[in-house]
């Protein structure tokens, strides 16, 4: 054998020796880790937090026996519609309670101080129909400035001229009540000195349905003792324990959305207040948290919500910011690196890393304010596993999206 024989008899040996070890290479190399991927886009983002709620009937106008005797069988049920001015109940006045010195003065006091809180209730209507005014008014000027206002200042003074609204309302039916008990003392004195036998009525001093029947059945009353709570299913609002963490995020006139409560579509509402003392309040796992009352008022048109009654559970999403078009990525690919916040971007079958600039946080998505393009796919749930370089594969059929 000749030396050119030899060399290319080695040069063969060489190459197969070459190639049986790039074969072992590749095939004892780690097989590509199997990963769900997401993919960098650009939809519209909703900022919010979610706490359960609870309808409640802001006021409640009880019916009282403004003096002891004998309340007649009623026939009005809980959920019966009454008007103002409608006759609910009827009190037989014993004899005692017409003929007694005592009885007849404290009637007398009792008429002159529902005399009294009737002209404080005009009083209070006089002031919050000011409030109106004003109110309206600051909302009309701040609507003519919309180029140069902002849309948070727009919906506070929307959020001010609707609560003030809803006090004039209130003030008003609580006017109509403050005159009914003084009709129903002024009439309770005019049978001063009779006989028994007479019937004093008491009647609804607003329109609205009755919520509670305390007697079931002719019975003697005391003077003071409640017979019926009448409300107005209109008046009713939503009342969240948010934590305070939260609550100082909500500003008054935010829109919420309301799920949950058990019809098919979802109501909107507002934020009317924000109270400012917090509570303590332990939750279900034994921790101490700091709550504050936060109120609500539906903005859905009311017979959407009918069917709500007073004490009813509902879901509420407070929106705290929103964008139409908001470039964003699911929360759960975003991996902490330090005092910097990575996605592992899919780049030529290999999860590389790329610093991400976060800004607002969603439900289950994160806007993204530089580092990635929309298209990008990403890997959607890395674990300890993912690192820088390491090939991976996409799971067939998976592909996440920004908030799911």
């Amino acid at each position: 054998m000749n030396a050119k024989q030899r060399i290319v008899r080695w040069s063969l040996i060489a190459c197969a020796l070459l190639a049986a070890a790039a074969l072992a290479v590749w095939w004892l190399r780690p097989a590509p880790l199997p990963v769900e991927v997401a993919e960098v886009r650009r939809a519209p983002f909703v900022q919010s937090f979610v706490e359960e709620g609870r309808t409640r009937l802001e006021h409640r106008y009880l019916v009282a026996a403004p003096v002891g005797g004998m309340l007649h069988r009623m026939t009005l049920r809980e959920g019966d519609p009454v008007r103002a001015g409608q006759r609910v109940a009827e009190v037989e006045p014993s004899v005692a309670a017409l003929n007694d010195p005592a009885q007849r003065a404290r009637l007398r006091a009792e008429t002159d101080a529902a005399g009294e809180a009737e002209d404080a209730a005009r009083h209070a209507l006089q002031a919050a129909d000011t409030a109106l005014r004003l109110a309206r008014s600051d909302l009309t000027r701040l609507q003519g400035m919309r180029a140069v206002v902002a849309p948070s200042a727009l919906d506070a003074a929307a959020a001010r001229a609707e609560e003030a609204a809803q006090r004039r309302d209130a003030a008003q039916a609580e006017l109509a009540a403050a005159a009914q008990r003084h009709a129903a003392y002024e009439r309770l004195l005019a049978l001063e000195g009779r006989g028994g036998g007479q019937v004093l009525a008491l009647t609804a001093p607003i329109d609205g349905v009755v919520i509670r029947r305390y007697q079931e059945s002719a019975v003697p009353v005391a003077v003071g003792q409640a017979i019926l709570e009448i409300g107005d299913p209109r008046d009713l609002e939503i009342e969240v324990q948010a934590l305070s963490a939260d609550a100082v995020k909500l500003r008054a006139g935010m829109r919420a959305l309301i799920h949950e409560w058990g019809g098919a579509h979802t109501l909107e509402a507002r934020v009317r207040r924000i109270e400012p003392g917090a509570f303590t309040k332990v939750s279900a796992l034994g921790v101490e948290e700091q709550r504050t009352y936060v109120r609500l008022d539906f903005t859905s048109p009311y017979a959407e919500w009918a069917q709500l009654g007073d004490g009813y559970r509902v879901e509420v999403e407070f929106v705290l910011s929103e964008g139409a078009d908001v470039l964003q990525v699911p929360s759960g690919a975003l991996v902490r690196d330090g005092d910097r916040w990575t996605v592992f971007a899919v780049r030529g079958g290999r999860a590389r890393a790329v610093p991400v600039q976060i800004g607002r946080r969603g439900s289950g998505a994160t806007e993204i304010r530089a580092g990635v393009r929309a298209g990008e796919r990403i890997v959607a749930w890395p674990d300890d596993r993912i690192v820088d370089g390491v090939r991976v594969r996409a799971l067939p059929g998976a592909a996440a999206t920004p908030g799911s």
